[in-house]
Formats: structure tokens, C-alpha cells, sequence
């Protein structure tokens, strides 16, 4: 089937936002950028029209978006398919460009794209819609024609408080748990976590969101239709069932490298920020972190041993602009609301630490083993007799010396659970 210009049917799995605009305009009609109707919604015709450049233009595609921006998805179209010299006038656009977005758009059937995504409960989200996350607007003439959505929760809503959480795939058990723990501590305070359904640290990511009974989305480099990789179908099934699954690529389409690393500035673009969980000096995840950097998003690390491979390149993005983080509560201070701050880290509170200094010099004074009269502790404190007997007497009742006759020891068993030694612990 040839693009029709709008002419067929376009109403089929509009998704939200439709203002039920009439269809079969005249083929020249130009839009407004983004295809606004009348209403503030997304046109049929510019809906039909973005859905069919999902098969023309990849993910990315600059010189693409600014032609979106400059004259609608639906002129695109138009000047794509129809002979009449237009598409030659578009700045950028080549001889050799042209020929390969016309071969691709000889074949594009977007009714029966829609009618795919609406068989497996999804839709096809614009910008101008309703649910369209603004904050992708962030990524300029990068960002997507629009995005095919599977699951039942609204896509704008959860992209407004969630978290990316990367990391390499083949990760460390280490790095699985980090990711499982960080995945199910940011889900039970309410946040959306955000991956790509890869093995290692985005699968563990988004198991620990689905145990946790809380919220995850999963960002595809293929059509939301096929479950890649074939391992994570299960895995993906079930974020369809309790979250949500998206992507650019129409479906049935296949994931390539460059879709890959494309898709992450999706990633990075749609939360508050990143958390690399392991990663190598040349991993995508690191993309992911670079990518919410330019972006002016929240970037953020988590360290592993320093002898590790797998935690090289989030070494590298801590000794950068990245915020070193190690649980839920850090990365929801860093990305929360004002007052959402993680607890205050310290070590156990001990008994000797409730002592006064003179009290912490007499006790250091007492020697390991053997007994001390008062004049030689009050010496070796640096304080006078009288006051080195009246904290010996204080230290005896929280049962840190005894005393046998005129001498002072520490407590064989002190109840300080050995504190009471030189130097304290």
C-alpha cells in the first residue's frame, strides 16, 4: 500500500488526544508543526502520518525532526511521496536521502500498524497528545516522531516521578542485587523505575519494581510487540500486565545496534535522572548517563570494588559530574521534592562516646593490664588527683574500671563490649 495522504482510514488505535477531525483533506493542506486540530489534540491525518515515518525515519533522525518541527508530520509525508520537487526544497534533504525515504514509504502501511499495536492492547502516542511526556520536547529535532505504548497506566503521569536505572548485562551478582535492591527501594517510595529490559542490570532493575508490587517501564529498541531478548519474554509480559512498555520502532520491527544506543537518549530524556549500576569504559549505559547530562537531568553512580572491570566506567562517571549513590534514599534526595532527604549515616553509637573528654582521658590513662593508683592516672590524664578520682568513681558506676584497694584496672569484662581499651574501637 502507498501513503494516501490521510485519505484511508485513520482512526484505528488513535489512541488519546484524537479530536476526531475530518478525514480526506486535500493531500497539499499544510499542517502546523506537530498537527495540532482544532481542539489541541492530534489530528487523524498527522497521526496517520507520524505512524508511517515511524517506518521512514530512524530513531534520531535530526534533519527528520526538524523537518517535523518546521512543517508537520502529514506535509512531510507529502512531500516524501509526491513527485512535485517539495522534498528536494527541504533543507538538508539530498538526492540520496530522498531515494532512500522514498523506498522505505512505498510500503508503509500505518492502518495496519495501528491495527497491530491495538491487538495487543497498545497505542500510538504524538506529541500534542494528552499523554505525550513534554519533557521528551528536551531532546530538540531528536526527539521521536511519536511512540508506540503498551499497558493500561497513563505514560505522562508516570514519567513525571521516574528514575532510569542502567547497567551492563553481563553484570556481577553484585551488580544484580544492587540494581534488584535499588529497583524495589525507589518503587516502594513511589517511584517509576525506567530500564531497557536487557539481561543483567535492567532486567534485575525491573524485577525488583514488579517484586516490590510498585511501578516500571521498560524502553524497547524494537517494535512493543516482540519480546527482546527472547529470554526476557516473560519479563516483558509482565511489565505489560503491571507497567508499561514503549518504543519508537513501529511492530514488528527489529532492534539493531545504532537502536540500541538511540534508544537510550529516550531513557535519559523521559526521567529525572540516571543511576549507572556497573558498567565498562565503552558501555551504553554510559550513554544513557552522558546523554541526561546534556540534558540537565541527575546523574548518578554506583561504586563497585576498584579492581573490577564492570565498575571502571561507573568509577569514571563518579570522577566526573556523576553523585556517588548506594540506596533508595540517596537517589530519592537527589531527584525528589525539597525535604526528601535520606536519614543522616553514622556508625553504632557506643558507650564510650557518651563520655565528657576528661572522662575519655582518665580511661585512656588506665594501662591494658595491671592496676594504677589515682596520682599516676591524674598524671598521665594531663588533670589534678581530686578530679582523676571523681571520674575513676564516675567510670566505675558505668562499669568501665574497678577498683581493688588503692589501685584502678580496666574491667576484665567491660560492658562497653570492649570499647574500654586504649584508643577505644
Amino acid at each position: 500500500m502507498t501513503w494516501q495522504g490521510g485519505e484511508g482510514r485513520a482512526d484505528v488505535a488513535a489512541g488519546p488526544g484524537r479530536t476526531g477531525a475530518p478525514h480526506g483533506q486535500a493531500a497539499g493542506d499544510r499542517c502546523p508543526p506537530g498537527g495540532a486540530g482544532a481542539g489541541g489534540g492530534v489530528s487523524d491525518r498527522e497521526r496517520l502520518a507520524r505512524a508511517a515515518l515511524t517506518r521512514v525515519l530512524e530513531p534520531g533522525d535530526v534533519r527528520g525532526g526538524r523537518w517535523l518541527r518546521e512543517c508537520g508530520g502529514a506535509e512531510l509525508m507529502r512531500r516524501i511521496t509526491t513527485p512535485d520537487g517539495s522534498a528536494e526544497r527541504l533543507g538538508g534533504m539530498t538526492a540520496s536521502r530522498l531515494a532512500g525515504y522514498r523506498l522505505r514509504a512505498r510500503t508503509v502501511e500505518p492502518e495496519r500498524d495501528l491495527a497491530a499495536v491495538a491487538s495487543v492492547g497498545g497505542r500510538f502516542v504524538c506529541p500534542g497528545d494528552r499523554e505525550w511526556p513534554s519533557q521528551l520536547d528536551d531532546l530538540g529535532d531528536a526527539r521521536p516522531t511519536g511512540l508506540w505504548v503498551r499497558g493500561r497506566p497513563d505514560l505522562r503521569l508516570w514519567a513525571l516521578r521516574s528514575v532510569a536505572v542502567v547497567g551492563a548485562r553481563a553484570c556481577t551478582p553484585y551488580g544484580a542485587h544492587m540494581a534488584t535492591t535499588l529497583g524495589a527501594g525507589l518503587a516502594e517510595r513511589g517511584w517509576v523505575i525506567v530500564s531497557g529490559a536487557a539481561f543483567g542490570v535492567d532486567g534485575a532493575a525491573h524485577r525488583g519494581a514488579l517484586a516490590a508490587g510498585g511501578a516500571t517501564v521498560a524502553v524497547l529498541a524494537c517494535g512493543v510487540d516482540v519480546a527482546y531478548p527472547r529470554g526476557h519474554a516473560e519479563l516483558i509480559g509482565r511489565i505489560v500486565e503491571q507497567g508499561l512498555v514503549l518504543g519508537e520502532l513501529p511492530p514488528a520491527d527489529h532492534p539493531t545496534r545504532s537502536r540500541f544506543i538511540l534508544r537510550n537518549r529516550v531513557i535519559a530524556a523521559l526521567t529525572r535522572g540516571t543511576v549507572v549500576v556497573e558498567a565498562e569504559y565503552r558501555s551504553g549505559s554510559l550513554v544513557t548517563a552522558r546523554c541526561a547530562q546534556r540534558l540537565g537531568r541527575h546523574t548518578m553512580g554506583v561504586p563497585g570494588p576498584a579492581t573490577s572491570g564492570l565498575s571502571a566506567g561507573v568509577h569514571e562517571l563518579l570522577r566526573g559530574e556523576g553523585v556517588l549513590v548506594t540506596d533508595a534514599a540517596e537517589i530519592a534526595e537527589m531527584v525528589g521534592d525539597i525535604g526528601d532527604l535520606a536519614p543522616p549515616r553514622r556508625g553504632p553509637m557506643l558507650p564510650r562516646d557518651h563520655l565528657d573528654p576528661v572522662c575519655g582521658r582518665v580511661l585512656d590513662a588506665l594501662p591494658a593490664n595491671g592496676l594504677v593508683n589515682g596520682r599516676e592516672v591524674a598524671r598521665a590524664a594531663a588533670t589534678s588527683a581530686d578530679e582523676a578520682l571523681g571520674k575513676l568513681y564516675e567510670l566505675h558506676s558505668l562499669g568501665f574500671v574497678e577498683r581493688e584497694g588503692d589501685g584502678w584496672r580496666l574491667t576484665k569484662r567491660p560492658t562497653c563490649q570492649g570499647d574500654a581499651r586504649r584508643g577505644g574501637s
